[in-house]
């Protein structure tokens, strides 16, 4: 089980270093091809070497998948011994990481951890990774949607910001303090808690949990919780969290943060449904825990990234988060793993 003085930091990346964007989940439709140009664009402007993965092919699909579950594994576990790829973009979520948990070469990324990025299906590789290994997780954009869409449509200034904000995440071992806040985010319950933050898509927290691949229980100790949910029923996410609320994770966890939801059926509409709060409040019930709503994370984008396993504060009636710790390491540092004695 991963502890904070077991975390498993990527080397830190140098300009000019080689960042791949791979398909590890869902297929790149060819409709979205300069989305991937742009998304490898804005990488560029970070200061990176970009190369795309050879099962990113414009309309190359298997049912809902780029490739074959083995294919992607394969695909992946080379991108992760290859010593000349120092990061991995995931080109989109979708719905194949389950197919392939039990192939991923876990030994090769002990030898050499790299950041790998995404959403989505690609939380679901966050947690598990941390689980096997205690690598950080690097929950961020993906290229196609993210950096490719949703930073398209922000303004200039955002961009710019977002930029440098996951630039310095790949490259600065210092720990990055305060995330950018934004007047969007509110507080449902305060308070204030630090803890090793802990999350993903909710569905893929719960079904993660029901795997061989599951976080101990203990990972959730004093853990600060962020998720966020797109599509389906709001009255499947109070149903995730009840599930979080059975399995004992809602009791162990320190501190919530919820992203902004995104395309769920029966919430805040007029014939007098719950917001997402409500919902929320509804499955905590008088647990006193400091609750963040409607930060920027998940399907709605952009995203700040939350690095999973890192060591947070959150203040949630003065809406912040704090990276309390070095997302990488140096480059010289062969362990990867330091203790909090060491920050």
């Amino acid at each position: 089980m991963p502890q904070p003085s077991q975390l498993l930091r990527p080397r830190a990346l140098v300009p000019g270093d080689l960042v791949v964007v791979a398909a590890l989940s869902g297929p790149l439709d060819a409709r979205y091809a300069p989305a991937l140009e742009r998304a490898v664009a804005e990488i560029e402007r970070m200061g990176f070497r970009v190369r795309l993965a050879p099962l990113l092919e414009a309309g190359r699909h298997r049912w809902w998948s780029a490739a074959r579950p083995d294919e992607i594994a394969k695909e992946f576990n080379s991108l992760l011994r290859d010593p000349e790829v120092r990061a991995i973009v995931a080109h989109d979520g979708g719905q194949t990481v389950f197919g392939y948990l039990d192939l991923i070469d876990f030994d090769a990324i002990r030898a050499d951890p790299k950041p790998i990025l995404g959403y989505s299906d690609i939380s679901l590789l966050h947690l598990v990774l941390y689980a096997r290994t205690g690598l950080v997780g690097f929950h961020a954009d993906v290229a196609t949607p993210g950096l490719g869409g949703h930073w398209q449509r922000a303004s200039a200034a955002r961009r710019t910001e977002l930029g440098k904000l996951y630039a310095t995440l790949l490259t600065d071992t210092e720990p990055i303090g305060a995330l950018p806040a934004s007047p969007s985010w509110e507080c449902w319950r305060t308070g204030r808690a630090e803890g090793p933050l802990i999350g993903g898509v909710i569905n893929r927290i719960v079904l993660a949990q029901a795997t061989p691949f599951a976080l101990p229980l203990e990972c959730f100790d004093g853990a600060v919780l962020f998720w966020e949910e797109a599509g389906g029923q709001a009255s499947y996410v109070w149903n995730y969290l009840q599930i979080l609320r059975h399995s004992g994770i809602l009791d162990r966890i320190a501190g919530m943060v919820v992203g902004v939801p995104e395309a769920i059926d029966g919430l805040d509409s007029p014939d007098g449904s719950p917001t997402l709060a409500e919902i929320v409040l509804d499955v905590v019930g008088d647990r006193d825990i400091p609750i963040l709503g409607n930060f920027e994370v998940g399907h709605a984008g952009p995203n700040l990234p939350m690095p999973v396993g890192l060591r947070v504060a959150l203040d949630a009636e003065e809406k912040t988060l704090s990276l309390l710790e070095p997302v990488v390491r140096a480059r010289g540092d062969g362990t990867g793993r330091l203790s909090h004695a060491d920050q």
